[in-house]
């Protein structure tokens, strides 16, 4: 940062920096932290210090965790059988919500995209490969339903097939309250192959 630069300006900029956050969004948030009690802002300034510095990918799932394993990883009432592999530790909160997965993570941090040069080594595949040993019976591939998602799952399947374990993908199709008239060929197809029985 530049001696004379305008802190507010900088603030800005700094929020800037998130995917999706446009300028006037950024200028906002940085007017919204200047509007807050000094209090509050230390707090916020202090979060953000201590996700970065006491936060760390867990050893086995590679979530984020404040210590050496992960809180899913170390409870006993998971089924060890069933690893759900998913793009970024965000995904695991929002399986979670559902209450309707009991089994164990992995996060590959990523999804291989040769166009913008994210290759399989540069993901935690290694990590996943090392996992898979005679208790784990299914691999889920919960990836985006992208081209890079899909590129992901089928090579991570080719992998992991050979090992004679199961490796299933999320049956993915249409939204609740959608319309048939409006969904895209893919996503019809998608909910044909994952229909299952009423």
């Amino acid at each position: 940062m530049q001696q004379n630069a305008d802190p507010l300006e900088n603030l800005a900029d700094q929020f800037a920096r998130f995917p999706g956050v446009g300028r006037k969004s950024a200028m906002r948030m940085a007017y919204q932290v200047m509007a807050m009690p000094n209090d509050q802002a230390m707090e916020l300034a202090k979060a953000i210090e201590c996700a970065k510095t006491q936060l760390r990918r867990c050893r086995i799932c590679q979530d984020y965790t404040g210590g050496e394993v992960c809180k899913i990883c170390a409870s006993q009432k998971r089924d060890r059988s069933v690893i759900c592999v998913v793009e970024k530790p965000r995904d695991v909160k929002s399986i979670e919500r559902t209450h309707e997965f009991n089994g164990l993570y992995h996060v590959l941090h990523g999804l291989i995209s040769p166009i913008d040069g994210v290759t399989a080594d540069q993901l935690c595949v290694k990590e996943l490969l090392a996992r898979l040993n005679d208790t784990v019976k299914e691999v889920i591939m919960a990836t985006s339903p992208t081209v890079e998602g899909e590129a992901t799952a089928m090579y991570l399947a080719k992998l992991i097939k050979p090992l004679g374990i199961k490796t299933t993908r999320l049956a993915y199709g249409l939204p609740v309250g959608s319309s048939l008239e409006f969904a895209d060929e893919t996503t019809l197809y998608r909910a044909l192959q994952g229909r299952g029985e009423l």
